[in-house]
């Protein structure tokens, strides 16, 4: 799943047509949305998100801290900030039952600083692509709605 996260997060829309910094922190925000709706389609299905799935990707973002040379005290600060933004992320994305009405322009503007305005057309593509992220998920069977969701283009 963290492979399929990351793929998603680094989906050229993001960076050429929306102009988001192309950086280790806009990656992981992006994996939290992603990872976000998908949890967030499990729990509208009536279904509980696996845990394992949930612990790898921390594992691997862990890992990836490692690898790009920070301490033992700075990763467990670092995952421990990552951890309090998932879900601020995961709270506040303003997912109804079975669709997006809006995403929760607040919440976005705080972690991607580029969108100063809900009405400009760079805010409005990137609520666009995340609403048929979720249409698009939404369809798929839970079982494998995770492995699918790589198939997603926008």
């Amino acid at each position: 799943m963290y492979n399929i996260l990351l793929n998603l997060s680094r989906n050229i829309f993001f960076y050429k047509k929306i102009n988001l910094k192309d950086n280790f922190e806009t990656r992981i925000y992006l994996m939290f949305m992603h990872f976000s709706i998908l949890m967030i389609i499990f729990k509208n299905k009536g279904k509980k998100f696996n845990q394992n799935e949930y612990d790898n990707l921390f594992n691997n973002i862990e890992y990836n801290l490692r690898e790009l040379g920070f301490g033992d005290v700075t990763v467990n600060k670092k995952m421990k900030e990552l951890n309090k933004i998932l879900y601020d992320i995961l709270l506040k994305i303003k997912i109804q039952t079975n669709e997006i009405d809006n995403l929760n322009f607040q919440l976005v503007s705080k972690y991607f600083d580029v969108f100063k305005n809900p009405n400009e057309y760079n805010y409005k593509e990137f609520e666009g692509y995340f609403k048929s992220f979720y249409d698009f998920c939404y369809k798929l069977p839970l079982e494998n709605m995770i492995k699918k969701a790589i198939n997603f283009k926008y």
